[in-house]
């Protein structure tokens, strides 16, 4: 059954602002293993699949098996450091609440491991509203559009019948790469670093009904 409308929703920027939690956890597990971090490299690898930045920050190839040591480390602090620290980003519930009214199927798309999307959908008390959580597991991280065509796939509508709502300029390349429109919040780029998103919004607290249809 193919439906007329879907919702694909990035996690990490988009749902919830993570990126101070995301940056502690980065930077206490690569400082304990002689991996210099900051702030400029925080925002080099934000919304890069795991597999993907962690030979940014070393600028070499890395053992497979310690790889996965480490970004297992990190992620496994970022969930127990999660309860009670996030909340929804404005506007957030709003557009859930209203693309479950119109009828959408809505799904959340993103890099992060399948693990942390389960435990911030049941943090956040959103799971209802989702037909599907997408990650990409052996496929491809954004900016390769792989995610958002799966979660387009598992929810049974045409990939130029989906919006993508992202924060990330790789998740914002990746909507494009698909042919999917895409509106972009401002939470951890600038505006003038969105310019290939369909839309750009300060918060979705400021995206009008007009709006929206005026995608489609």
């Amino acid at each position: 059954m193919l439906f007329p409308h879907a919702i694909l929703w990035d996690m990490d920027g988009v749902l919830a602002d993570t990126s101070q939690l995301h940056f502690e956890t980065w930077e206490r597990v690569l400082t304990e293993q002689g991996i210099p971090f900051d702030r400029q490299k925080f925002h080099m690898i934000y919304g890069l699949k795991n597999g993907d930045l962690l030979p940014l920050l070393t600028d070499k190839p890395m053992d497979p098996g310690w790889s996965e040591w480490l970004t297992g480390q990190k992620e496994l602090a970022f969930r127990k450091a999660l309860p009670g620290k996030l909340c929804l980003l404005p506007g957030v519930l709003k557009w859930l609440q209203r693309f479950n009214a119109w009828g959408y199927r809505q799904a959340v798309a993103s890099s992060a491991p399948a693990e942390n999307v389960e435990i911030l959908v049941d943090e956040l008390g959103i799971r209802k509203y989702f037909a599907a959580l997408v990650t990409p597991g052996d496929l491809p991280g954004k900016p390769d559009p792989a995610v958002f065509l799966l979660a387009a796939s598992q929810l049974g509508v045409e990939p130029h019948d989906c919006v993508v709502i992202e924060d990330s300029i790789p998740g914002i390349e990746a909507a494009r790469r698909a042919g999917i429109h895409c509106i972009a919040v401002t939470t951890t780029n600038p505006p003038e670093a969105l310019t290939h998103a369909d839309l750009v919004v300060e918060t979705l607290d400021q995206l009008s009904a007009e709006q929206f249809e005026a995608l489609f």
